[in-house]
């Protein structure tokens, strides 16, 4: 067996295991994850690092009171990954009120569930998402105070 050969059977197993513990949804967001990146200057900010460890940032971007594009970056596990994926797809052209009450159970069923093991990936993508829209409504009439601030 050529090495290439035992490359595509480990992949196919790696696949097979993936298929047991996590929904289509979850494992297409984790290896094709949607909007991973970081916003220069946005209008929104939020950074949590979870109790497991893992940390998340979450950039928006809001015009008109809606936000227009969100993108997230984690240093996190694959459930991680792809609930930043989700959470940023879920807010894209909800107004902000609307997208700060977006829960873990919505981002949950938007991925088709976690493992148990997992659940706190959605809460992470949830209070990140959250702290992101605190930090546009507390610079939203002040945008100068930005400059300022120490993060």
């Amino acid at each position: 067996m050529e090495i290439g050969d035992s490359f595509k059977e480990l992949e196919k197993s790696v696949m097979e295991d993936m298929k047991k513990l996590y929904s289509e949804k979850v494992i297409d967001h984790f290896l094709n994850p949607r909007n991973l990146a970081q916003i220069q200057a946005p209008d929104g900010f939020g950074r949590v690092t979870g109790p497991c460890g893992d940390t998340m940032e979450i950039y928006l971007r809001v015009k008109n009171g809606r936000i227009t594009s969100a993108t997230f970056w984690t240093d996190g596990c694959g459930a991680s990954i792809a609930s930043g994926s989700m959470v940023t797809e879920l807010v894209k052209g909800r107004g902000v009120v609307e997208a700060q009450k977006i829960t873990q159970n919505d981002i949950l069923n938007a991925l088709g569930g976690l493992p148990e093991e997992s659940l706190h990936c959605a809460l992470l993508a949830a209070n990140t998402l959250k702290e992101a829209v605190r930090d546009y409504l507390a610079f939203k009439n002040e945008p100068w105070k930005r400059a300022y601030r120490v993060r």
